[in-house]
């Protein structure tokens, strides 16, 4: 069996990460939404997972039941952070699980 090229295997490193970064920095710019509640609760999450932001319809406000708020925001949330996930595993998962040929699970 031949020995792989290092400074082939090198190169096709620097172009993966190059492609990572790239493919981070695009993230990073694209967003997705979620909403509980009815879409009394809102939020904006950007592809790398940060909250943008929280509307809440101000008929969601129970002063006497806060609970039922809080859980919104929390579903809303957790919502938007599956769904910027599924999106940043849909950009990076022909780079991440391709490999370096020669070196399996590289």
């Amino acid at each position: 069996m031949a020995q792989p090229n290092m400074n082939e295997l090198m190169k096709q490193a620097q172009q993966m990460q190059a492609q990572m970064m790239k493919a981070q920095e695009e993230l990073a710019n694209e967003t997705v939404e979620a909403s509980a509640g009815g879409g009394m609760v809102k939020v904006k999450m950007s592809g790398d997972t940060r909250l943008l932001e929280l509307t809440i319809d101000p008929e969601a406000i129970d002063p006497a039941e806060p609970e039922i708020l809080q859980d919104m925001i929390h579903a809303a949330v957790n919502e938007g952070i599956r769904a910027s996930q599924e999106l940043a595993a849909s950009k990076m998962g022909g780079l991440a699980g391709g490999g370096l040929p020669g070196l399996p699970g590289l």
